[in-house]
């Protein structure tokens, strides 16, 4: 992405897009990113995985509220475009990836004279078995959200549909964030629930398997409620979120992508909690098999749906999408997974 910003762009972008002007200062300077944004995710599930979800949340809200400051000093005031809004979220991750490294540190998560010891096979293997078929899962996500930037950006030249898909994407936000991060509390609590515990006070065995599905389907009870919610409030808002683009080219372009953002957000109530579930439960490889099955129907959509509706054509190819991971988490409940009532029957009966 540094020495070769065109060869990257070009996956996304045509030759002598319009656009192409501004994504590269913007690419070569977000580069240096990559290493800051990699400590802070490996920050973020260490603290998770010591089952604190708090001080991540406060490293991110002091980052972003110093990215939000940074911003319109950097890009208006100080007349540097956008490649003042990649330096203020270079500046924002590289002070997110400090207060992980010193926290860490302080909490004896790590130690600097390990950090360059290669682990030995047996620390690496369960590692590399379940990191494998997740990365799997990350090359599905971003080869659809690739192909849905490159159509986007192909429909015109004047890049009414690149702003108008921006302002769709800020209208799914709105619910979109609350239920990504019940994706992360299904990962968190389902494990958790598996195991069985002893309580000396009453006496009593909790957790298991049959806990655990009772959880799961609470989780999947409120993540359709949410999401219905949220979708709701996502169309009562629209008026006042579509204000944030002056033109009304732009606008018009982007009500019925918007619509459809919101009313998607019943079905991601679903998806994003039911993929988390299958985090939780280790089943890696059945999560990327349907994300790759989801990304297969995607670029089917992608390839024809755009040509008749044009825009709103790349949001139906997100139903498309969407639907087929709502098919993977459903499979994953009623049939193939851990916590399905058939598997639970024969666990039983052995």
């Amino acid at each position: 992405m540094l020495r070769f910003p065109e060869k990257v762009l070009s996956s996304v972008l045509k030759d002598g897009a319009p656009a192409l002007q501004y994504a590269k200062p913007y690419l070569f300077i977000r580069s240096f990113a990559f290493l800051p944004s990699l400590v802070s995710l490996i920050g973020f599930s260490a603290f998770r995985g010591t089952l604190d979800t708090s001080t991540p949340l406060k490293i991110s809200l002091a980052a972003n509220a110093f990215n939000g400051i940074l911003d319109p000093i950097l890009m208006f005031t100080l007349t540097m475009g956008v490649a003042g809004a990649a330096l203020a979220t270079l500046s924002a991750e590289i002070i997110s990836a400090t207060f992980f490294v010193m926290l860490m540190l302080r909490r004896q998560l790590f130690r600097w004279s390990k950090i360059f010891r290669l682990p030995s096979w047996s620390q690496l293997k369960p590692l590399l078995k379940g990191g494998a078929a997740l990365q799997l899962r990350n090359v599905a996500l971003n080869v659809t959200f690739l192909a849905v930037a490159r159509v986007t950006q192909s429909l015109d030249e004047t890049g009414v549909a690149a702003a108008a898909h921006a302002l769709s994407i800020q209208v799914f936000q709105v619910g979109g964030i609350v239920l990504l991060a019940l994706s992360t509390v299904a990962q968190t609590v389902v494990p958790n629930e598996l195991i069985e515990k002893f309580d000396a006070t009453t006496g009593k065995r909790h957790g298991g398997k049959s806990d655990a599905k009772a959880v799961v389907n609470r989780l999947m009870s409120w993540g359709f409620i949410l999401g219905g919610i949220l979708g709701a409030l996502q169309l009562l808002l629209l008026p006042v979120l579509q204000k944030s683009s002056p033109l009304e080219e732009v606008r018009q372009a982007a009500v019925i992508p918007s619509i459809l953002a919101s009313c998607y957000q019943l079905m991601n109530g679903l998806v994003f909690i039911g993929e988390g579930i299958m985090v939780g439960c280790g089943n890696f490889l059945q999560l990327s098999i349907s994300t790759v099955v989801a990304t297969i129907g995607a670029l089917i959509s992608l390839n024809t749906l755009p040509n008749i509706y044009g825009l709103t054509g790349v949001w139906m190819s997100f139903g498309v999408f969407n639907s087929l991971r709502l098919l993977g988490v459903w499979l994953h409940q009623t049939r193939f997974g851990p916590l399905a009532n058939s598997n639970m029957a024969k666990t039983k009966v052995q």
